[in-house]
């Protein structure tokens, strides 16, 4: 596995449905907030002063959109007070002006993954109103994080 940048997400009492564990939908919410996290504020050595996250070189007016997500669920993810999930993402592929994230998300150290998640992200320029062509240093900032993509069931 290559390097991955690992986060902790609170799950939130909203986030529980009436069977007492994390409803699938906010299973989304906690990986897309743990992707934020990634891209915003993974730790990159020689950064420039004020510099943070994998996406730190994009220019402003470009930033990522979520162009399709796969999630599997593997065990249930019940709600317990003040214990984080675990999240753990990577990035699996980087293509001319979209890359993926992977992701593995826990309800405990050391336990299995409850869920693995692929999100494509498309780098969109919002003046230009198109797809951002990924530039060389940002390609080198995401393949720092570059690993295999998660196995989903066939």
């Amino acid at each position: 596995m290559a390097q991955t940048f690992t986060t902790e997400i609170q799950a939130r009492y909203r986030d529980i449905n009436l069977a007492g564990h994390v409803d699938n939908v906010e299973a989304v919410r906690v990986l897309d907030e743990a992707r934020y996290e990634f891209l915003r504020f993974a730790h990159l050595p020689g950064l420039p002063e004020g510099a943070t996250g994998l996406l730190h070189g994009t220019p402003d007016g470009v930033s990522e959109l979520v162009a399709s997500q796969t999630i599997e669920y593997h065990g249930e993810m019940r709600f317990v007070p003040y214990q984080p999930f675990l999240a753990s993402l990577w990035v699996t592929r980087v293509g001319r002006s979209s890359f993926t994230v992977a992701a593995e998300l826990r309800v405990e150290a050391g336990g299995a993954p409850a869920a693995v998640w692929e999100c494509v992200n498309v780098l969109w320029d919002h003046a230009a109103q198109s797809a951002w062509a990924i530039s060389d240093a940002v390609r080198a900032d995401l393949e720092r994080y570059l690993g295999e993509p998660v196995s989903f069931r066939s």
